[in-house]
């Protein structure tokens, strides 16, 4: 008898990926067959994302692209889930009849058994991991309880979970069993981890025990909130050598009339005072941050304002979105008054003013050596990134050498020799062909 074939498709954030790669080990378990390519399964899965406009349309188009193939006779099922179907699932049933069935988030039991299966309980934390193997994301908490004006991620992910950390620490080794050496964690807010379950905010303890995990060599923080960031959080990322001197912390914009619409729970000042104590205290740190252009209430002074601090505070990275207006959050009630042309002009000013910042930064690295984990070989380069970098974000360092040179997944000292504004180029050092010519001759 022919195993099913299952194809997971996933959409959207880090977050969903560590939900897809959950229930892909639950149907392995199960006994079924997983296909990366949906044109040669017999079902799929779509875990989509329903964060913004952008977002939303192309789960849309994935679901209806799916359908088509149902409709040809390419495809048994199709099973719809995650935020987009958390979110709109009654709607969805209307719209898209065609669909076998709509799931919400982390709706794994739901998933296998609509399959024939049963969920392995026991086996809960086991993941297939989809990245490369040597860096896997860690979620430490589900949902969020902070009341930002414009996010719909409460209506789609519920209040602030946190996972207990003896689950985190058991999920973490097997990761690194399974030859994982740098572990990302995420969360929608990772600075409240451990309020909802132990009383007080205990990231930075999570931090201190997941670097004790042997194999683990990096640790990288995303998703912190800057309203209130543990002091003990701060030291624990200066003093511990495992954990990367790299914060992704998301301010959304600066202008203190924009701020306390979008309830961001901080001030302009309070925010310069927290970013200025984070470079004092954390020696080479480098800031990622995210910002909203197109605010219903952010007028042309108050987009200046926010140019003007991006120009004095030069953040190493950052993205930045147009204000996408989201039904039943508090500030659908402004209504979208920026039109789309104008949010795309002061989205692209920023990341010009970006872009020349991001290359000064770089040109300071030219001519030194720096450690890089090596991501993948591609047009006869490889490709590396250093503790500076998130996959799939920021940027790259591109190594001359020749393939089969270097090991994916291994560290190396690289020297940079060039750069352009987003990425570094580099060779490698004497001691690090020394290194690879010892590895080579035992």
């Amino acid at each position: 008898m022919n195993k099913e074939k299952i194809s997971v498709i996933t959409l959207g954030c880090s977050k969903n990926t560590v939900d897809s790669e959950r229930l892909m080990s639950q149907l392995k378990l199960n006994k079924f067959d997983l296909i990366d390519d949906p044109n040669k399964a017999d079902s799929v899965v779509i875990n989509t994302c329903g964060f913004i406009d952008a977002a939303k349309e192309e789960s849309i188009n994935t679901i209806l692209s799916a359908i088509e193939l149902k409709k040809k006779g390419k495809l048994k099922k199709v099973i719809v889930a995650g935020c987009l179907s958390e979110r709109y699932m009654n709607d969805l049933m209307k719209e898209i009849p065609e669909v076998d069935a709509f799931f919400g988030t982390e709706a794994y039991e739901g998933i296998v058994r609509e399959f024939g299966g049963n969920l392995k309980y026991e086996l809960l934390g086991e993941r297939i991991v989809t990245t490369p193997k040597h860096f896997a994301y860690l979620k430490i908490s589900e949902g969020c309880d902070n009341p930002c004006s414009f996010c719909a991620i409460p209506l789609m992910r519920g209040v602030h979970k946190t996972k207990p950390m003896e689950d985190l620490l058991n999920e973490a080794s097997l990761l690194s069993a399974k030859g994982v050496k740098e572990l990302i964690l995420i969360g929608q807010d990772t600075t409240d981890y451990g309020i909802d379950l132990y009383g007080k905010r205990n990231i930075a303890e999570l931090l201190r025990r997941l670097s004790e995990i042997s194999g683990i060599e990096w640790i990288r923080l995303l998703y912190v909130y800057p309203s209130h960031l543990p002091d003990e959080l701060i030291e624990e990322i200066a003093v511990n050598p495992k954990i990367c001197k790299y914060i992704d912390i998301p301010l959304q914009h600066i202008s203190d009339n924009v701020l306390k619409s979008m309830r961001r729970g901080i001030t302009k000042r309070r925010t310069v005072e927290l970013l200025q104590q984070l470079k004092e205290r954390i020696p080479n740190l480098t800031l990622r941050t995210t910002f909203i252009v197109g605010y219903p209430n952010e007028t042309e002074n108050e987009f200046e304002e926010l140019c003007n601090f991006v120009r004095d505070i030069k953040f190493d990275r950052f993205g930045v979105f147009n204000y996408s207006v989201e039904e039943n959050t508090p500030s659908f009630i402004l209504n979208d008054p920026v039109p789309l042309e104008t949010k795309e002009e002061r989205k692209a000013t920023l990341m010009e003013i970006q872009k020349n910042i991001s290359e000064e930064k770089n040109r300071m690295f030219i001519g030194k050596k720096m450690k890089v984990v090596i991501d993948g070989f591609e047009n006869n380069r490889y490709i590396g990134r250093t503790e500076r970098d998130a996959p799939e974000v920021d940027g790259e360092v591109i190594i001359d050498a020749k393939k089969g040179a270097l090991e994916i997944g291994e560290f190396y000292d690289v020297e940079i020799y060039n750069c352009n504004e987003y990425d570094l180029f580099g060779k490698l050092s004497e001691v690090s062909k020394l290194h690879t010519q010892a590895k080579e001759s035992q």
